[in-house]
């Protein structure tokens, strides 16, 4: 049986003798080849090449094809800033002073559209045979959020049918994409959302059911799978995602993924995830990613369940670490068997914190997966940011990521659980929620001296 058949049998409900395995292969796999994360994203020849040899070393049953969220933003008038270990950020928002809902649908020829399409066909006719391959478009939240910035959010308050005329519009940008990689023989379209997160299940029913039923409702009538990506901790929309009728939730470190799964069996869908992207995937070493893969596997059994990363793979991800993941899921009993006595190290780093209490500014500090790689990190520290433009240096503003070990060790004596997060002179504030401008203002302007 084929890593695509276990995958296609997963989808369809069935028992299989293992769990399959799905490596979220983004700009880490440049590593294979002495590539940055720009040249892969910008070079058919480069993505094809890291593709194929993270194929052959990492035993994928299923792998997308790209991982990034910008492709369709950069078309319809985004600026993007790259960077050599990550995918672009969005630089720009050509909507951020206008209500205006653009009428333009990327067409198959713009952007990086064709060169996407191209790895795409290649890739269906290399590995198609024996691997599912994963079509990604940016989520319609997110895309809106890509297009308005962070303004969205007040909009929500403000103007609630300009929101779902501009949801609307991103979804059928959205459907359009997902039409093209369909055409290149996906086999499981993904809608990554990372955004939702941020959002209440009120605000989710009231925004974004009605646009991603559609989505789900495209694909499926298209013949393909498809898989419902969020990032952080999306517990509280769990269920009213699985309403719009994805096949599949996949979901990060953020959400307790046993207790998720009774949310995805009672609506018949998968669940995808959720191994940890820092502590486990990019800090720890071979064994303790093999280790934390069969526990998964043991927790989450054989049906319903894919072994995936949380998310997309920071870059910096050890390539060993992946190959041990595969090596364990190919080889479980021997694996455990090799992994009886081991026990994974704690993290013993001494951090000073900073002396809150006799502080002569405010300190917001921004507790992030990475806001250069994480939408939501990024949209929450561009709205601590708006507070020094608005305080000038009686605010400062520090990003806290747990890409360093440090860091790691700095949330937990703060408290924080989901990510990301905000602090204020020490104070846990928000979490996994941005804060609305006037909202974060009030609480800095009451701690201003």
């Amino acid at each position: 049986m084929t890593g695509k058949d276990l995958i296609y049998k997963q989808f369809q409900g069935e028992t299989t003798e293992r769990a399959p395995w799905v490596p979220y292969t983004g700009v880490q796999i440049a590593n294979l080849k002495g590539y940055t994360a720009e040249e892969i994203l910008k070079d058919a020849s480069k993505l094809t090449e890291c593709l194929l040899e993270s194929h052959k070393q990492y035993s994928p049953d299923g792998q997308p094809v790209v991982f990034d969220l910008q492709i369709e933003a950069e078309i319809l008038g985004c600026d993007l800033l790259w960077a050599v270990d990550s995918p672009p950020t969005v630089k720009t928002h050509p909507l951020a002073d206008t209500k205006e809902i653009p009428c333009k649908i990327p067409s198959r020829t713009e952007g990086r559209i064709p060169m996407v399409l191209e790895v795409m066909k290649s890739m269906k006719e290399k590995v198609g045979d024996t691997t599912a391959l994963y079509g990604l478009v940016c989520g319609p939240f997110t895309l809106a959020s890509h297009l308005r910035s962070t303004n969205i959010f007040m909009d929500m308050y403000d103007d609630e049918e300009y929101v779902k005329k501009l949801m609307t519009y991103a979804t059928d940008v959205a459907i359009a994409v997902a039409d093209y990689y369909i055409e290149c023989g996906m086999d499981i379209l993904g809608a990554v959302d990372p955004l939702i997160s941020q959002i209440s299940p009120d605000m989710f029913k009231q925004f974004m059911s009605k646009e991603y039923k559609r989505f789900f409702d495209h694909c499926r009538n298209k013949g393909v799978f498809s898989s419902f990506f969020v990032c952080g901790d999306a517990t509280k929309n769990l269920d009213a995602m699985a309403q719009t009728g994805p096949d599949c939730l996949s979901i990060d470190e953020n959400i307790e993924i046993v207790e998720a799964k009774k949310i995805t069996d009672k609506h018949g869908i998968l669940i995808s995830g959720n191994m940890q992207l820092t502590v486990t995937m990019l800090l720890g070493n071979q064994k303790d990613n093999q280790k934390v893969a069969i526990e998964l596997m043991d927790q989450m059994g054989n049906k319903g369940f894919i072994l995936a990363p949380g998310c997309d793979m920071p870059f910096g991800v050890p390539v060993e670490n992946v190959v041990g993941i595969g090596q364990a899921v190919q080889n479980i009993e021997s694996t455990r068997k090799f992994l009886e006595s081991y026990e994974k190290e704690s993290i013993d780093i001494d951090v000073e914190m900073p002396d809150y209490a006799n502080l002569d500014h405010v300190l917001i500090e921004i507790l992030t997966i990475d806001s250069k790689t994480c939408a939501a990190c990024g949209y929450m520290k561009a709205a601590a940011d708006d507070m020094v433009k608005i305080f000038g240096d009686k605010v400062q503003v520090i990003e806290r990521s747990i890409m360093e070990a440090e860091n790691i060790v700095r949330i937990g004596k703060l408290g924080v659980r989901s990510l990301p997060a905000i602090a204020i002179n020490g104070e846990l504030k928000h979490s996994s929620l941005i804060p609305s401008r006037a909202e974060l203002e009030a609480e800095v302007k009451a701690l201003v001296k």
